[in-house]
């Protein structure tokens, strides 16, 4: 069959890439979405909650829990671990992203270094597995590695987008990669939703912190077994540096890295588009990541109301980045981005007024959460594609992954410093406000156009 379809549909065509190759690449985002989904999304900030009172003395079940533990001597709140783990994984990253970064744009085997990252963090998600009673640190531990990891795989992943299509096509390959990775996300939680309903028992909360353990397993075999299709279709596409590289990748990276450092002021409308992206997306992931703890430790909801939730979230969103990639075909992806972080501001209004125990209207926002979310990452991804020299997307991309799918710092430390001063998980939830207006602002204040233009790249026909 012809690349060149229907327009609804229509694949983009580059000389560089071919339709098998882009399809192994959409199947990455299929395969770690399922981490992002049901490890990050759903089961884990309340598994890990859960664990960590159980090792504060709290009684599994009750409705609330002052306790602490004491992490490396730390006094820290049960309820604040989690959000303080989240932003520790992202300190962490800001040292190992731009360096596996570096690495990859120096090596000509980019697909091994995403083997390398993908099974390392599916094989320290499978681990949870182990992960029982009071273990909250070895949980942490896990959670830390397969964080990092799916963060460095994210890199890479990231580093091919400029090969496979042209400036006009990227927001649309961009679009539809995020897109099948809500469907394969969500493919597995569906399966999960059926094993929680059909296996659960009321009153039991042993069996449900089980079911929820195993779910979190379960997406490391997915993300193991899925990496296997991108591996055998996408092909490598090294660099000139790459080709001409001589000596050790690791150390050659590292001293890139140095001179990528030193040289980017050059580049300071990138920098500017990066350091608004850094602020809004920190809002976008840290309401994905404690959404589920919200839910149930402040909403009073069930496990399988959030379940469903994240679900529809997931489908919703599938036709969200479609709706929004084909926006932008005609106003623009930073005119598009624009307006979703205004309706993200209107999320976070919403969702400081939900009542407790009241699963419908949680759901509705949910709904509006799924239309905006996959299109304002996919197409700060696609832009940002835009804005990096030639030959340094996987650098450009490790700082980038600081604040992309998962991973988030300033936010979870807010959220998690406000919880503890006012035990409020509602007040937490507003202090997210302040991401998403400052990085509006932020983002406006980009010229987009002479941004691109500055990085030696050619201006896609619509800003």
């Amino acid at each position: 069959m012809a690349d060149t379809v229907a327009p609804a549909v229509a694949e983009p065509a580059h000389p560089g890439s071919t339709r098998r190759e882009r399809t192994g690449w959409y199947f990455y985002d299929w395969a770690n979405s399922a981490f992002q989904t049901t490890v990050i999304t759903v089961f884990l900030g309340p598994f890990l909650t859960t664990v960590t009172e159980l090792a504060a003395g709290c009684e599994l079940g009750a409705d609330s829990c002052d306790g602490v533990v004491h992490p490396l001597g730390i006094r820290v709140a049960a309820g604040s671990f989690y959000p303080y783990l989240i932003s520790l994984s992202v300190f962490l990253t800001v040292f190992v992203l731009p360096v596996v970064g570096a690495i990859a744009d120096r090596s000509a085997h980019k697909k091994r270094l995403l083997a390398l990252a993908a099974f390392t963090g599916a094989a320290a998600t499978i681990g949870f597995a182990f992960v029982t009673g009071d273990r909250y640190l070895l949980g942490g531990a896990l959670f830390l590695v397969a964080n990092i990891s799916f963060g460095a795989a994210v890199v890479v992943y990231n580093s091919f987008l400029p090969q496979l299509g042209g400036p006009d096509d990227r927001d649309a390959i961009s679009s539809r990669g995020w897109a099948i990775g809500y469907l394969g996300g969500g493919l597995l939680l569906a399966l999960n939703l059926v094993a929680v309903t059909l296996l659960s028992e009321e009153g039991n909360h042993q069996r449900t912190l089980d079911l929820a353990r195993w779910s979190i397993v379960s997406a490391g075999v997915w993300w193991a077994a899925f990496t296997l299709l991108p591996l055998r279709w996408l092909r490598e596409h090294p660099t000139a540096a790459a080709l001409h590289a001589g000596g050790n990748v690791l150390t050659d990276g590292f001293r890139q890295l140095g001179r990528t450092l030193r040289e980017i002021k050059a580049y300071p409308l990138t920098l500017f588009f990066l350091l608004a992206f850094l602020v809004f997306n920190d809002g976008i992931q840290t309401v994905i990541t404690l959404a589920s703890q919200y839910g149930t430790e402040e909403l009073r909801l069930e496990q399988s109301t959030l379940i469903v939730t994240i679900l529809l979230v997931q489908f919703l969103a599938f036709g969200g980045a479609l709706a929004l990639g084909a926006l932008a075909r005609r106003i623009g992806a930073w005119k598009t981005v624009l307006l979703s972080l205004v309706l993200w501001t209107g999320v976070i209004i919403a969702a400081f007024r939900l009542p407790a125990e009241a699963p419908l209207p949680f759901m509705i926002l949910g709904g509006c959460i799924g239309l905006v979310l996959g299109g304002s990452q996919a197409l700060s991804r696609s832009l940002f594609s835009q804005l990096i020299p030639s030959g340094k997307e996987g650098e450009y991309y490790g700082f980038y992954e600081i604040s992309d799918k998962g991973t988030s710092w300033l936010g979870p430390l807010a959220f998690g410093l406000v919880f503890q001063l006012t035990s409020s998980y509602r007040v937490g939830l507003v202090s997210l406000l302040i991401f998403f207006v400052v990085g509006f602002a932020l983002l406006a204040a980009v010229p987009i156009r002479r941004a691109i233009i500055a990085a030696g790249n050619t201006p896609p026909r619509v800003l």
